[in-house]
């Protein structure tokens, strides 16, 4: 590998986890920090602990089942509470982490903070000086500094610095730089910081203008050496820079950065649809790197340059990222065996239990149709990890319909080991009836805000995924299911959509 290593930060699980409808329990948190570790992240952000007591036990669980295998970081405002709550959260990991932050542009000072530049060099100097007696990994972050006036960015760096700052992150939080204004920006750190030398410059980039990983890569031309970086680029608003674009980008041109990752490329695109599965937020067809799209070539000259030469068309191979396309694999007749085998191809980790569900729904599906994907077998998978946790489940559902017939649903629902309840419902359509029928039963009634359908893998008889999201008293929800009849797999999302809202304590 040549230069330097670039320390990949990954913010999943905070900053990706406030797009709205994103966010995870605890039990899915936990299982994306496993993907995180595996696919060799260098510090995880795990949360904001003093949020939410939610929030906090996620934190603490991930510290202590991961912490002694990558860096497990915690969130905390520039205030006494929070540093504290952030040290009860990371008490047991091995390798910690304290994530400091404060406001410093012109802007922020006056409106948000109502503080001038010397109590804020003050209240961040204390703030550092705190978390470090407890971890010797301190990191601060003059939020919106993009936008704060360069020398008072260069004082409140040193300044942290000097207060025991092992890195300083700067961050473009309303994703208003562009990437010569970034690089000068971190250039300008280089050269006037006395004491830049003492600390990793870090990088954190929104996507409002659409450069998150322009600026990123522009930041680490200028000298950052961490990227501060999110699954699929999930983030507030518009999201942040994403991961595997940046990573590919580094290791595709390290001819021209002279940089290096540890990220473990093949496990991109599986860690990328199980953050999109957990999360909901669909990835776009056509989103670099993990898209649908991204290894599909339609144009006759592509296609024949492709047969020629894979390099003519394409500059990174699909099994570099880890790719699953429509790999025609298994058939009704493949053993337990075999199957094990391409799931752990595929990147899945399960337990015998896990893998005796997901081949009956395999042997099922064989039962249904000729063919038997890849893109198949981790829809099945998914699924089934989707349903962990639910309350509510799916027993049996009916329905009617027809041009001259009322649509009507007849749902039968169980609540844990409670006696299976049934309930029937009228509706604008059959799936319209399954739903409000579904709302009678589990006592909620929500809005449903979109519903997406698509094809997993190809032919007539394929697999449907449905998502959801529901709107309950302003908060979102979201769902997945599939199946190869499109009712069932509706059914099926907007279930765990209310499933969601149950375990977060919504009530009608």
């Amino acid at each position: 590998m040549s230069g330097d290593q670039i320390i990949i930060f990954d913010t999943t699980l905070r900053d990706g986890e406030q797009s709205p409808g994103c966010s995870m329990n605890t039990r899915e948190k936990l299982e994306v920090a496993r993907a995180l570790v595996e696919l060799g992240v260098d510090v995880i952000e795990a949360g904001f602990p003093i949020a939410s007591p939610g929030d906090f036990d996620a934190v603490r669980q991930i510290a202590e089942k991961f912490g002694d295998r990558t860096t497990i970081c915690a969130l905390a405002r520039s205030r006494d509470e929070d540093i504290e709550k952030a040290k009860g959260a990371l008490v047991n990991a091995a390798k910690r982490r304290i994530h400091v932050f404060l406001a410093t542009s012109a802007i922020h000072r006056e409106f948000k903070l109502k503080m001038d530049k010397a109590q804020i060099i003050e209240r961040a100097i204390s703030s550092v000086k705190m978390a470090k007696e407890f971890t010797d990994d301190v990191e601060f972050s003059p939020e919106d500094a993009a936008r704060t006036e360069l020398d008072f960015l260069c004082e409140v760096v040193e300044k942290t610095i000097d207060a025991g700052a092992t890195t300083v992150n700067i961050p473009d939080t309303v994703g208003y730089a562009t990437p010569n204004h970034y690089f000068k920006v971190i250039s300008y750190l280089k050269q006037n910081v006395p004491n830049i030398n003492n600390a990793i410059i870090s990088s954190h980039c929104h996507d409002d203008l659409g450069l998150a990983v322009a600026n990123s890569l522009a930041a680490i031309e200028a000298g950052a050496r961490q990227v501060e970086c999110t699954i699929n680029g999930l983030g507030e608003r518009a999201g942040n820079a994403a991961l595997e674009e940046i990573v590919m980008a580094l290791r595709t041109r390290a001819d021209y950065y002279k940089v290096h990752t540890k990220i473990n490329t093949q496990k991109l695109y599986p860690t990328s649809h199980l953050v999109s599965s957990i999360t909901g937020m669909k990835v776009q067809r056509n989103k670099a790197i993990v898209g649908q799209n991204a290894f599909a070539h339609e144009a006759g000259i592509h296609q024949h340059g492709i047969l020629q030469e894979r390099s003519t068309y394409e500059i990174m191979r699909p099994q570099d990222v880890g790719y699953v396309g429509q790999n025609l694999v298994l058939g009704k007749h493949s053993g337990r065996h075999a199957f094990r085998d391409r799931v752990a191809q595929l990147g899945f980790q399960l337990d015998d239990a896990a893998t005796q569900k997901a081949f009956d729904d395999f042997i099922a599906l064989a039962d249904k149709k000729k063919e038997v994907y890849d893109s198949d077998i981790v829809a099945l998978i998914e699924n089934r990890m989707e349903e962990n946790g639910d309350r509510w489940k799916l027993i049996s559902f009916h329905t009617s319909a027809g041009s001259s017939a009322i649509p009507t649903a007849t749902i039968q629902l169980q609540y844990l080991e409670e006696p299976v309840l049934c309930d029937a419902a009228i509706g604008d359509g059959p799936i319209d009836a399954v739903f409000k029928a579904m709302e009678r039963i589990v006592g909620l009634t929500a809005r449903l805000e979109q519903f997406d359908v698509r094809s997993v893998s190809e032919g007539k008889d394929a697999l449907g995924e449905v998502r959801v999201t529901i709107n309950l008293g302003g908060r979102h929800f979201q769902g997945k299911g599939v199946s190869t009849d499109i009712i069932e797999a509706a059914a099926a999302a907007y279930l765990k959509a209310l499933n969601k809202a149950v375990s977060a304590g919504v009530t009608a």
